[in-house]
């Protein structure tokens, strides 16, 4: 009789668990789902309109064929470029003092500030980037596109850092103190050594996020038809001038829309599986 009702016991431990690895299985499905149907359908549509002449050349005029995006191409590179000089430096500092320093009021507020300025719509970001810099000089230029994005991923870069900080052991600073190294050098060549795998991770991902961006480069960055290096001129970029050929009526420049957006999204996820595979592997200098 117990053996009987050990075995049936043991027999609805192994459904129950098996209907629970289903039920996980179902809903890990459910939630990759609407991304593989996003990029199953924007390779279906961008892929037919992908040629060499996206990479090399000028977007073509109304009516014209051929065409491409080579000037958004190299504008998105050198904005986002522009973000991140002005993010890295600000984020990796500000994320070290919140690990190291940040436990007061000070630490509190600062890093209330980062979270509600990572979750304000990337749009108001724009705007006020648009009347602090843009209004004053009556120029829209990639360096305010650059100060635009720059300002999206200030917060993410603070709070990963400070994340990735705190997770080197206290031990391991607190033996560098005991040596005599002062606290500068403790804090540049042993906790951002130890800690620079998961930092550069992160500044990596808020890069794929900028490289997505378009609502602040609207109003800061703007477009530009022609091959333009000067930072102090409108510059094409890969999402404006997408949403621009979406917007249009003309077939062409919707085709384009569609094969800018598959460049667009394949190399966001390059980047994130490349950090994803080769993190561990970065070495700080």
């Amino acid at each position: 009789m117990l053996k009987q009702k050990m075995a049936n016991n043991m027999l609805k431990r192994k459904i129950a668990d098996k209907v629970f690895i289903l039920v996980l299985r179902i809903f890990t499905f459910l939630a990759v789902l609407p991304l593989v149907c996003v990029l199953s359908y924007i390779i279906f549509k961008g892929y037919s309109s992908l040629s060499w002449s996206i990479f090399t050349n000028l977007p073509a005029p109304v009516g014209e064929t051929g065409g491409g995006m080579g000037n958004a191409i190299v504008g998105t590179l050198i904005i986002v470029a522009l973000g991140t000089l002005l993010s890295c430096p600000i984020g990796v500092f500000a994320g070290l003092w919140l690990a190291m320093y940040g436990k007061g009021k000070r630490g509190f507020l600062i890093r209330y500030c980062a979270d509600v300025l990572s979750g304000v719509p990337t749009v108001v970001l724009g705007m006020v980037v648009y009347i602090l810099f843009v209004l004053p000089t009556q120029r829209l230029s990639a360096m305010a596109g650059g100060v635009a994005l720059a300002v999206v991923m200030i917060p993410s870069i603070t709070r990963t850092t400070e994340e990735m900080v705190k997770m080197v052991p206290r031990s391991l600073t607190e033996s560098a103190l005991a040596l005599g190294i002062p606290q500068y050098r403790v804090s540049w060549s042993i906790v951002l050594r130890s800690a620079w795998n998961g930092i550069f991770s992160g500044l990596i991902l808020a890069i794929a996020r900028a490289l997505g961006e378009t609502a602040p480069l609207l109003f800061t960055s703007f477009s530009n038809l022609y091959w333009n290096f000067s930072l102090n001129d409108p510059m094409a970029s890969m999402t404006v001038q997408i949403y621009s050929y979406a917007i249009s009526p003309y077939e062409d420049w919707q085709k384009m829309a569609w094969a800018g957006a598959l460049l667009l999204v394949a190399s966001i996820l390059l980047v994130t599986v490349l950090v994803k595979r080769f993190s561990k592997r970065v070495i700080y200098g």
